[in-house]
């Protein structure tokens, strides 16, 4: 296994490290101006944000802005990071130096002083000595309007982009990052002034545009983005490692946890595959925890992208096939820091690079801890609670107990199709959903309005354990009495040890004909029955509610019994999952 990552803060180390083997170094110039003065303004400007920048004439006459020197190696990882924060213009590129003439910056006091400084043997303290009292610099007099104009001419394309992205990361600019000041940029510019109780000319003066620049800055590096490569999955990204750390691999996943109190995880996705992974992957991610119901989901061609966000966090995945591997990644974030996220997510998508050689092996470490709740180590959401349904018409209507769809953020058939509610008996305690794509059911109920004698063997299909079995159980009870306890006319009473995970499923007589619903088991007042005594709302009492919303039911027509094993796959085909979602 070999995993690593770049830091800027290791930039400006290796800067100083490598100064004494120039010969080998190579330079990252960010900047070249026809005219000296332009030149030193450059270098004052990159130097009041990054390490180690160096101004040289060259023998073309020209004077350029470099960052150096670095180790070839070093050079390239520090260019891409560099980039990928923004930091220096994106034609960056490395030169060996070799035309690099008299250099003009650092000035020359600055450069004695440092050689100074390196000459001077260190010499032990005594006693203890009081800091040399420093005068804080102090900044200069604001432009007004037109000198703001003349010093913003001489802005780089670069430079205006990251005045733009500044912006856009404070909230007050929501266009592209073109380097174009027109009326989008000029009206967040002023926005921005009223915010900071300043004039809203549209233009900002040299110390405006410096302080929005240097706040994005401070948020960048409080992130601490960092190229991570990784070799075992088989990806190069930027991360936020000031806020997560690597954890563990648990395939097809490479776990981030947080660091410290930060709340923020990060999943690199790796697996071989074929575009069947791929949706196989799509679908389950959107069965985790961490990827909330609310947000949009898309798959295209070889890609996918999920987002998810509720009251506690916001997610999003990304994943492609490329190669026979799929490769992506999942940030989830707390809720209540969306400016950094974005600028977390906007680095992620940026970088993203699979590296082709390397993939998470199927199997990876200690299995051990599999369960069924958990997905590599993920927790796999779990409806609110389920019940049971079951198909009243050609175009799948399903009828259920009201309790199932009490409250839900989402309401499912079979965990896969999303469904609403049409109607509902509050005096029975039914419900009718209708799903939101058309279904075509492979059976349908066939009422029979009339009950069988008294003592006659019922059977019930139900999801009796909340979809941990794919497919309804039969439960077989007998019928104890036509009416309710109280009389009620539209009730049947039933013998039965059933679920409440049953209720809503379809009572059968010995022909298969539906008879009933099983209904969510209540009280009576102080009173608590018996396990074995449960009750059914009665086909007529069915047939009643379906005809109210324009349903024609169907009637049963055989009287010829059926044995249990013809029931059977009758009732897989009838039965529904109902899942509330919350």
């Amino acid at each position: 296994m070999r995993r690593f990552y770049f830091s800027i803060a290791l930039v400006v180390a290796t800067l100083l490290a490598n100064m004494a083997s120039a010969q080998q170094s190579v330079w990252i110039q960010i900047k070249s101006q026809r005219g000296l003065g332009a030149a030193e303004a450059a270098a004052r400007r990159y130097a009041g944000k990054l390490e180690s920048v160096a101004g040289f004439a060259t023998r073309s006459g020209w004077y350029v802005v470099a960052l150096g020197p670095f180790s070839p190696t070093q050079a390239q990882d520090a260019l891409r990071q560099l980039r990928i924060t923004r930091q220096i213009p994106a034609d960056s590129y490395i030169v060996d130096g070799r035309a690099f003439g008299q250099q003009f910056w650092p000035p020359e006091s600055d450069r004695q002083a440092a050689s100074a400084a390196q000459a001077s043997p260190s010499q032990p303290q005594t006693q203890a000595q009081a800091p040399a009292p420093t005068t804080p610099p102090q900044p200069a007099a604001d432009e007004t309007p037109a000198q703001a104009r003349r010093s913003e001419r001489a802005l780089s394309r670069d430079e205006r982009m990251a005045i733009q992205t500044a912006l856009k990361w404070e909230g007050f600019y929501t266009s592209a990052i073109d380097g174009a000041f027109g009326p989008g940029t000029r009206k967040s510019m002023a926005a921005w002034q009223a915010s900071e109780g300043l004039e809203p000319t549209g233009i900002l003066t040299t110390a405006q545009r410096q302080k929005v620049v240097s706040r994005y800055q401070e948020a960048l590096a409080s992130l601490g983005i960092d190229i991570w490569a990784d070799t075992t999955a088989g990806i190069k990204i930027a991360l936020p490692m000031g806020l997560v750390e690597f954890d563990r691999y648990e395939p097809p996943f490479a776990h981030f946890k947080p660091k410290g109190d930060s709340g923020v995880k990060v999943l690199l996705i790796s697996q071989s595959g074929d575009a069947d992974t791929l949706r196989g992957l799509y679908d389950i991610m959107q069965t985790l925890e961490i990827v909330p119901l609310d947000g949009e989901r898309s798959i295209k061609g070889n890609s996918f992208t999920i987002t998810g966000q509720n009251g506690k966090i916001a997610s999003y995945t990304y994943a492609i096939l490329s190669n026979g591997q799929v490769k992506g990644f999942t940030l989830i974030w707390p809720q209540g820091d969306e400016k950094r996220r974005q600028l977390v997510l906007s680095a992620m998508k940026n970088s993203f690079e699979p590296i082709p050689d390397y993939v998470l092996p199927d199997v990876y470490g200690d299995t051990s801890g599999q369960s069924i709740d958990l997905l590599a180590g993920l927790v796999i959401r779990h409806p609110e609670l389920s019940r049971t349904g079951f198909y009243v018409s050609d175009d799948g209507v399903v009828m259920t107990v009201a309790e199932a769809v009490q409250s839900c953020e989402r309401i499912t058939l079979d965990n896969e199709q999303q469904a609403t509610v049409v109607a509902r008996d509050e005096a029975l305690g039914l419900a009718l959903l209708r799903p939101q794509s058309p279904l075509a059911p492979l059976s349908v109920a066939h009422l029979r309005r009339s009950l069988p004698r008294l003592k006659s063997e019922i059977a019930i299909a139900g999801y009796s354990y909340e979809g941990a079995l794919d497919a309804p159980t039969l439960t077989y009870g007998k019928l104890t009495d036509t009416k309710g306890l109280a009389g009620e006319v539209a009730l049947a009473r039933l013998s039965v040890e059933a679920t409440e995970a049953d209720s809503g499923g379809p009572v059968y007589d010995g022909t298969g004909a539906v008879i009933g619903t099983l209904l969510a088991s209540k009280p009576i007042g102080t009173k608590r029955l018996p396990p074995n005594v449960r009750f059914a709302a009665k086909a007529d009492a069915l047939a009643q509610f379906l005809e109210t919303q324009g349903i024609t039911p169907q009637e049963a027509q055989s009287t010829t019994p059926m044995p249990p094993e013809d029931l059977t796959p009758i009732a897989e085909d009838m039965a529904v999952l109902v899942s509330c979602w919350n």
